[in-house]
């Protein structure tokens, strides 16, 4: 038999790094040997799978007595999606058999494969479209439920299955011969997606990636140019790059110095400035001006672009981060200078993350207040009964969605 395809064999790896030693995809190591095409189709495959591993699931186990080992039910899932998507049987089923049989401990699945496969092939899209929209693990939708409600949730779940098209934030104008619209919050927003590096203005610095909802915070800290801006936990740099493009001195901080590296080598790119400090920002000093404190969270927000991460984890940190992000609010409000202002903002979709965090922020500083947020790009059902926004995976659902988040604008005395 012929080589499988570079990205079915990479795509399969993915799944095997997430779904058995609960690592995310972006830290697949084949990913870096292939071209940057096979690199974004096996990304794509394998986020593909992890969407609708509900659905696969249920497809495979009319046609299995036993669940087979991990790896051989990976390829099982990666054809049963690709076939239950259209996808030319003969293609698909040939990969498949060969990626098992290249492996010793599952090169007597061959059988299996192929049998499997090709019945999911007669009868497997009509199946298909008959199942529910995958649902998020229990360990997430419930909370989720309590806090937004069924049917908010059911939009959620269909903004992940739909997944999440390519924002792009520009430096200046809009460069030529990219197809797509433009966002209300400014944001420009791809018609397709494709190989970002071969797209017009990307090696002249135009632009850089940057989800919608992700480029919001530095938009509620108003003018910055002159200004002294602390980028708190800067990597992946889209906001260290927005406020040096606006004019502001920025310091990025990060605690890691190679996500560091990697807001280097865009701000290069971007024709851009900023100073990179690599350290833990409980111990940075200094005074700002204004602070961006994006603080880490449970990323939960960010499940429509990265569909590993329900699978990746079960929540167990989440109390962890809550108590990180408290310590630190609390220290980046030490770093402000009287009047400044300081955004706070998480990528989650659990109000503890969020807005929980400022209610009880309030309380233990009683020099800390909320500001308002009159800007004209905020839709009225984002404002959150604490104060600030809340974004969620299923607004501007007929967009394209957005990623979730929370995000505040305060000031002290």
């Amino acid at each position: 038999m012929s080589a499988p395809s570079p990205a079915r064999l990479a795509a399969v790896d993915l799944l095997d790094q997430v779904l058995e030693r609960g690592l995310p995809l972006s830290e697949g190591e084949r990913l870096e040997r292939l071209v940057p095409a096979e690199r974004a189709a096996a990304g794509r495959l394998a986020a593909q799978v992890l969407r609708n591993l509900e659905r696969a699931d249920k497809i495979l186990k009319r046609h299995l007595r036993k669940s087979p080992d991990l790896r051989v039910m990976n390829v099982l899932r990666l054809g049963c999606v690709e076939l239950c998507a259209g996808g030319a049987a003969h293609g698909v089923v040939s990969d498949c058999v060969e990626i098992v049989a290249r492996g010793k401990k599952t090169q007597g699945a061959k059988g299996l494969v192929n049998a499997v496969l090709r019945k999911v092939a007669a009868d497997g899209p009509t199946e298909w479209a008959k199942l529910r929209v995958p649902r998020l693990p229990k360990w997430l939708r419930k909370p989720l439920v309590e806090a937004w409600g069924a049917e908010a949730v059911a939009g959620m779940e269909l903004a992940h299955l739909q997944g999440a098209p390519v924002d792009l934030t520009m430096k200046g104008d809009l460069p030529e011969g990219l197809v797509g619209e433009t966002l209300p919050t400014g944001s420009f927003r791809l018609a397709e997606q494709g190989q970002v590096s071969a797209l017009p203005g990307f090696a002249e610095g135009a632009w850089w990636v940057q989800d919608a909802a992700a480029a919001l915070p530095v938009k509620l800290l108003g003018d910055v140019e002159g200004l002294s801006v602390l980028d708190m936990c800067a990597a992946p740099g889209g906001k260290t790059l927005q406020l040096a493009a606006n004019g502001a001195r920025v310091t990025a901080l990060d605690i890691s110095e190679a996500r560091l590296e990697r807001v280097r080598e865009n701000l290069e790119r971007c024709g851009l400035e900023a100073e990179l400090v690599a350290g833990d920002a409980l111990e940075h000093q200094g005074q700002y001006d204004a602070i961006l404190l994006d603080a880490p969270c449970s990323a939960t927000g960010t499940i429509r672009r990265h569909p590993d991460l329900p699978h990746a984890h079960e929540g167990e940190k989440i109390f962890e981060l809550m108590g990180l992000q408290a310590w630190m609010l609390d220290h980046a409000l030490s770093l402000l200078k009287p009047g400044g202002k300081l955004v706070f903002a998480t990528c989650s979709l659990i109000p503890d993350e969020g807005e929980c965090q400022i209610e009880e922020a309030l309380e233990r500083h009683p020099d800390l207040r909320l500001l308002p947020l009159e800007q004209d790009w905020i839709e009225d059902h984002w404002r959150s009964d604490a104060g600030g926004l809340r974004l969620r995976p299923d607004f501007w659902a007929e967009r394209g969605g957005l990623d979730g988040f929370y995000m505040a604008l305060l000031t002290k005395g």
